[in-house]
Parts: C-alpha cells; sequence; structure tokens
C-alpha cells in the first residue's frame, strides 16, 4: 500500500534476545543485512502486519515474542533515485514505517527462515543493540538510529542491561 506522498505503509522489527542482542538476518542471495521488515496490506494494521511479517520472515508466532512497545507515528526513509521504479503507479519513493520492539519467549530453534514460500533470510546472528544502526544500508541508518534510540529505555528495562557505546552491557 503506497500512500498520496509515494511511501509505501510498512511495519519493522526489533527481536530482542535475553542478553539485550538483536536479531540480526542476511537477505537471500545479497549481502544486505538488516531487521525484518515488509509491507502492510490494506486490510492491516500495523500490529497485524507485525505478526504475519514476523511469521513469514522468522517462522515465529505471536505466543512465542512479546511485544515491548512500539514507535509513534512513521518513521520514513527514501529510496536512492536508483530504486525509484518510475514506470510502477503509483510511484513509490520511499517507506514509511510503525516500529516494533519483542522479545523472544521461546528458544532459538523456534526460527524457521524458510516458513514462507520464498524465504527473505538465509542466514541470521545476534548482534549488539547498536550494531545495526552502523551496519544496515546507508539510506536506512537514520530510521535504525531513530528506532533504536526510541527502544533503547525499553529495553534497559526489560533487560536490566545499560545499552551504551557499540554493546549491551551488563551493569
Amino acid at each position: 500500500m503506497i500512500d498520496v506522498d509515494g511511501y509505501r505503509l510498512n511495519v519493522g522489527i526489533v527481536l530482542l534476545n535475553p542478553q539485550g542482542q538483536v536479531f540480526w538476518a542476511r537477505r537471500v542471495q545479497r549481502d544486505g543485512w538488516q531487521f525484518p521488515q515488509g509491507g502492510m496490506n490494506t486490510d492491516e494494521t500495523p500490529d497485524e502486519a507485525m505478526y504475519r511479517e514476523l511469521e513469514e520472515e522468522t517462522g515465529l508466532r505471536a505466543t512465542q515474542v512479546e511485544i515491548l512497545g512500539s514507535t509513534h507515528g512513521w518513521l520514513r526513509y527514501r529510496l536512492p533515485h536508483r530504486y525509484v521504479r518510475r514506470s510502477q503507479r503509483p510511484t513509490c519513493i520511499g517507506q514509511k514505517q510503525v516500529w516494533f520492539l519483542l522479545r523472544l519467549l521461546d528458544e532459538e530453534s523456534a526460527f524457521r527462515l524458510d516458513a514462507a514460500a520464498t524465504p527473505e533470510f538465509d542466514v541470521w546472528r545476534w548482534v549488539d543493540f547498536w550494531y545495526p544502526a552502523e551496519h544496515v544500508v546507508d539510506f536506512k541508518r537514520d530510521v535504525y538510529r531513530r528506532a533504536l534510540r526510541y527502544f533503547a529505555p525499553l529495553v534497559e528495562a526489560a533487560c536490566s542491561v545499560e545499552i551504551g557505546g557499540s554493546a549491551c552491557e551488563r551493569p
């Protein structure tokens, strides 16, 4: 779904383990690593889209995670000119996203990157909380930083950890 300004409505997911690390995954047959994310259907709320995307991209169900928070309003990023498909109508110039912070309640063995017919990711790992803000493709960095800054106090409260520098460390 693309809004009147040309932004595709989307959800992003920051998935946390008990140590305060986040789920980081590599796109199938690409070098790009990112958080799970995906577009919203016209008949979905952001929560519904998040749970659908979570299951499609990680194999996790709603009962295997806990929502710790979500951003208020939309966080936007523009696509670089070379990625804008000007021949498509409506033309998508970027994404506007509601971000969710989830805590994993299940074991790591619950992940199934092949849960969907066409998997999004082929490899995943846990990384320090701030790592993605510096290692995602550059046009998404500002949105990642904003989402992580928004979630940092929630992570500190949920994990009893301090977020500092580039790692999530115990006080």
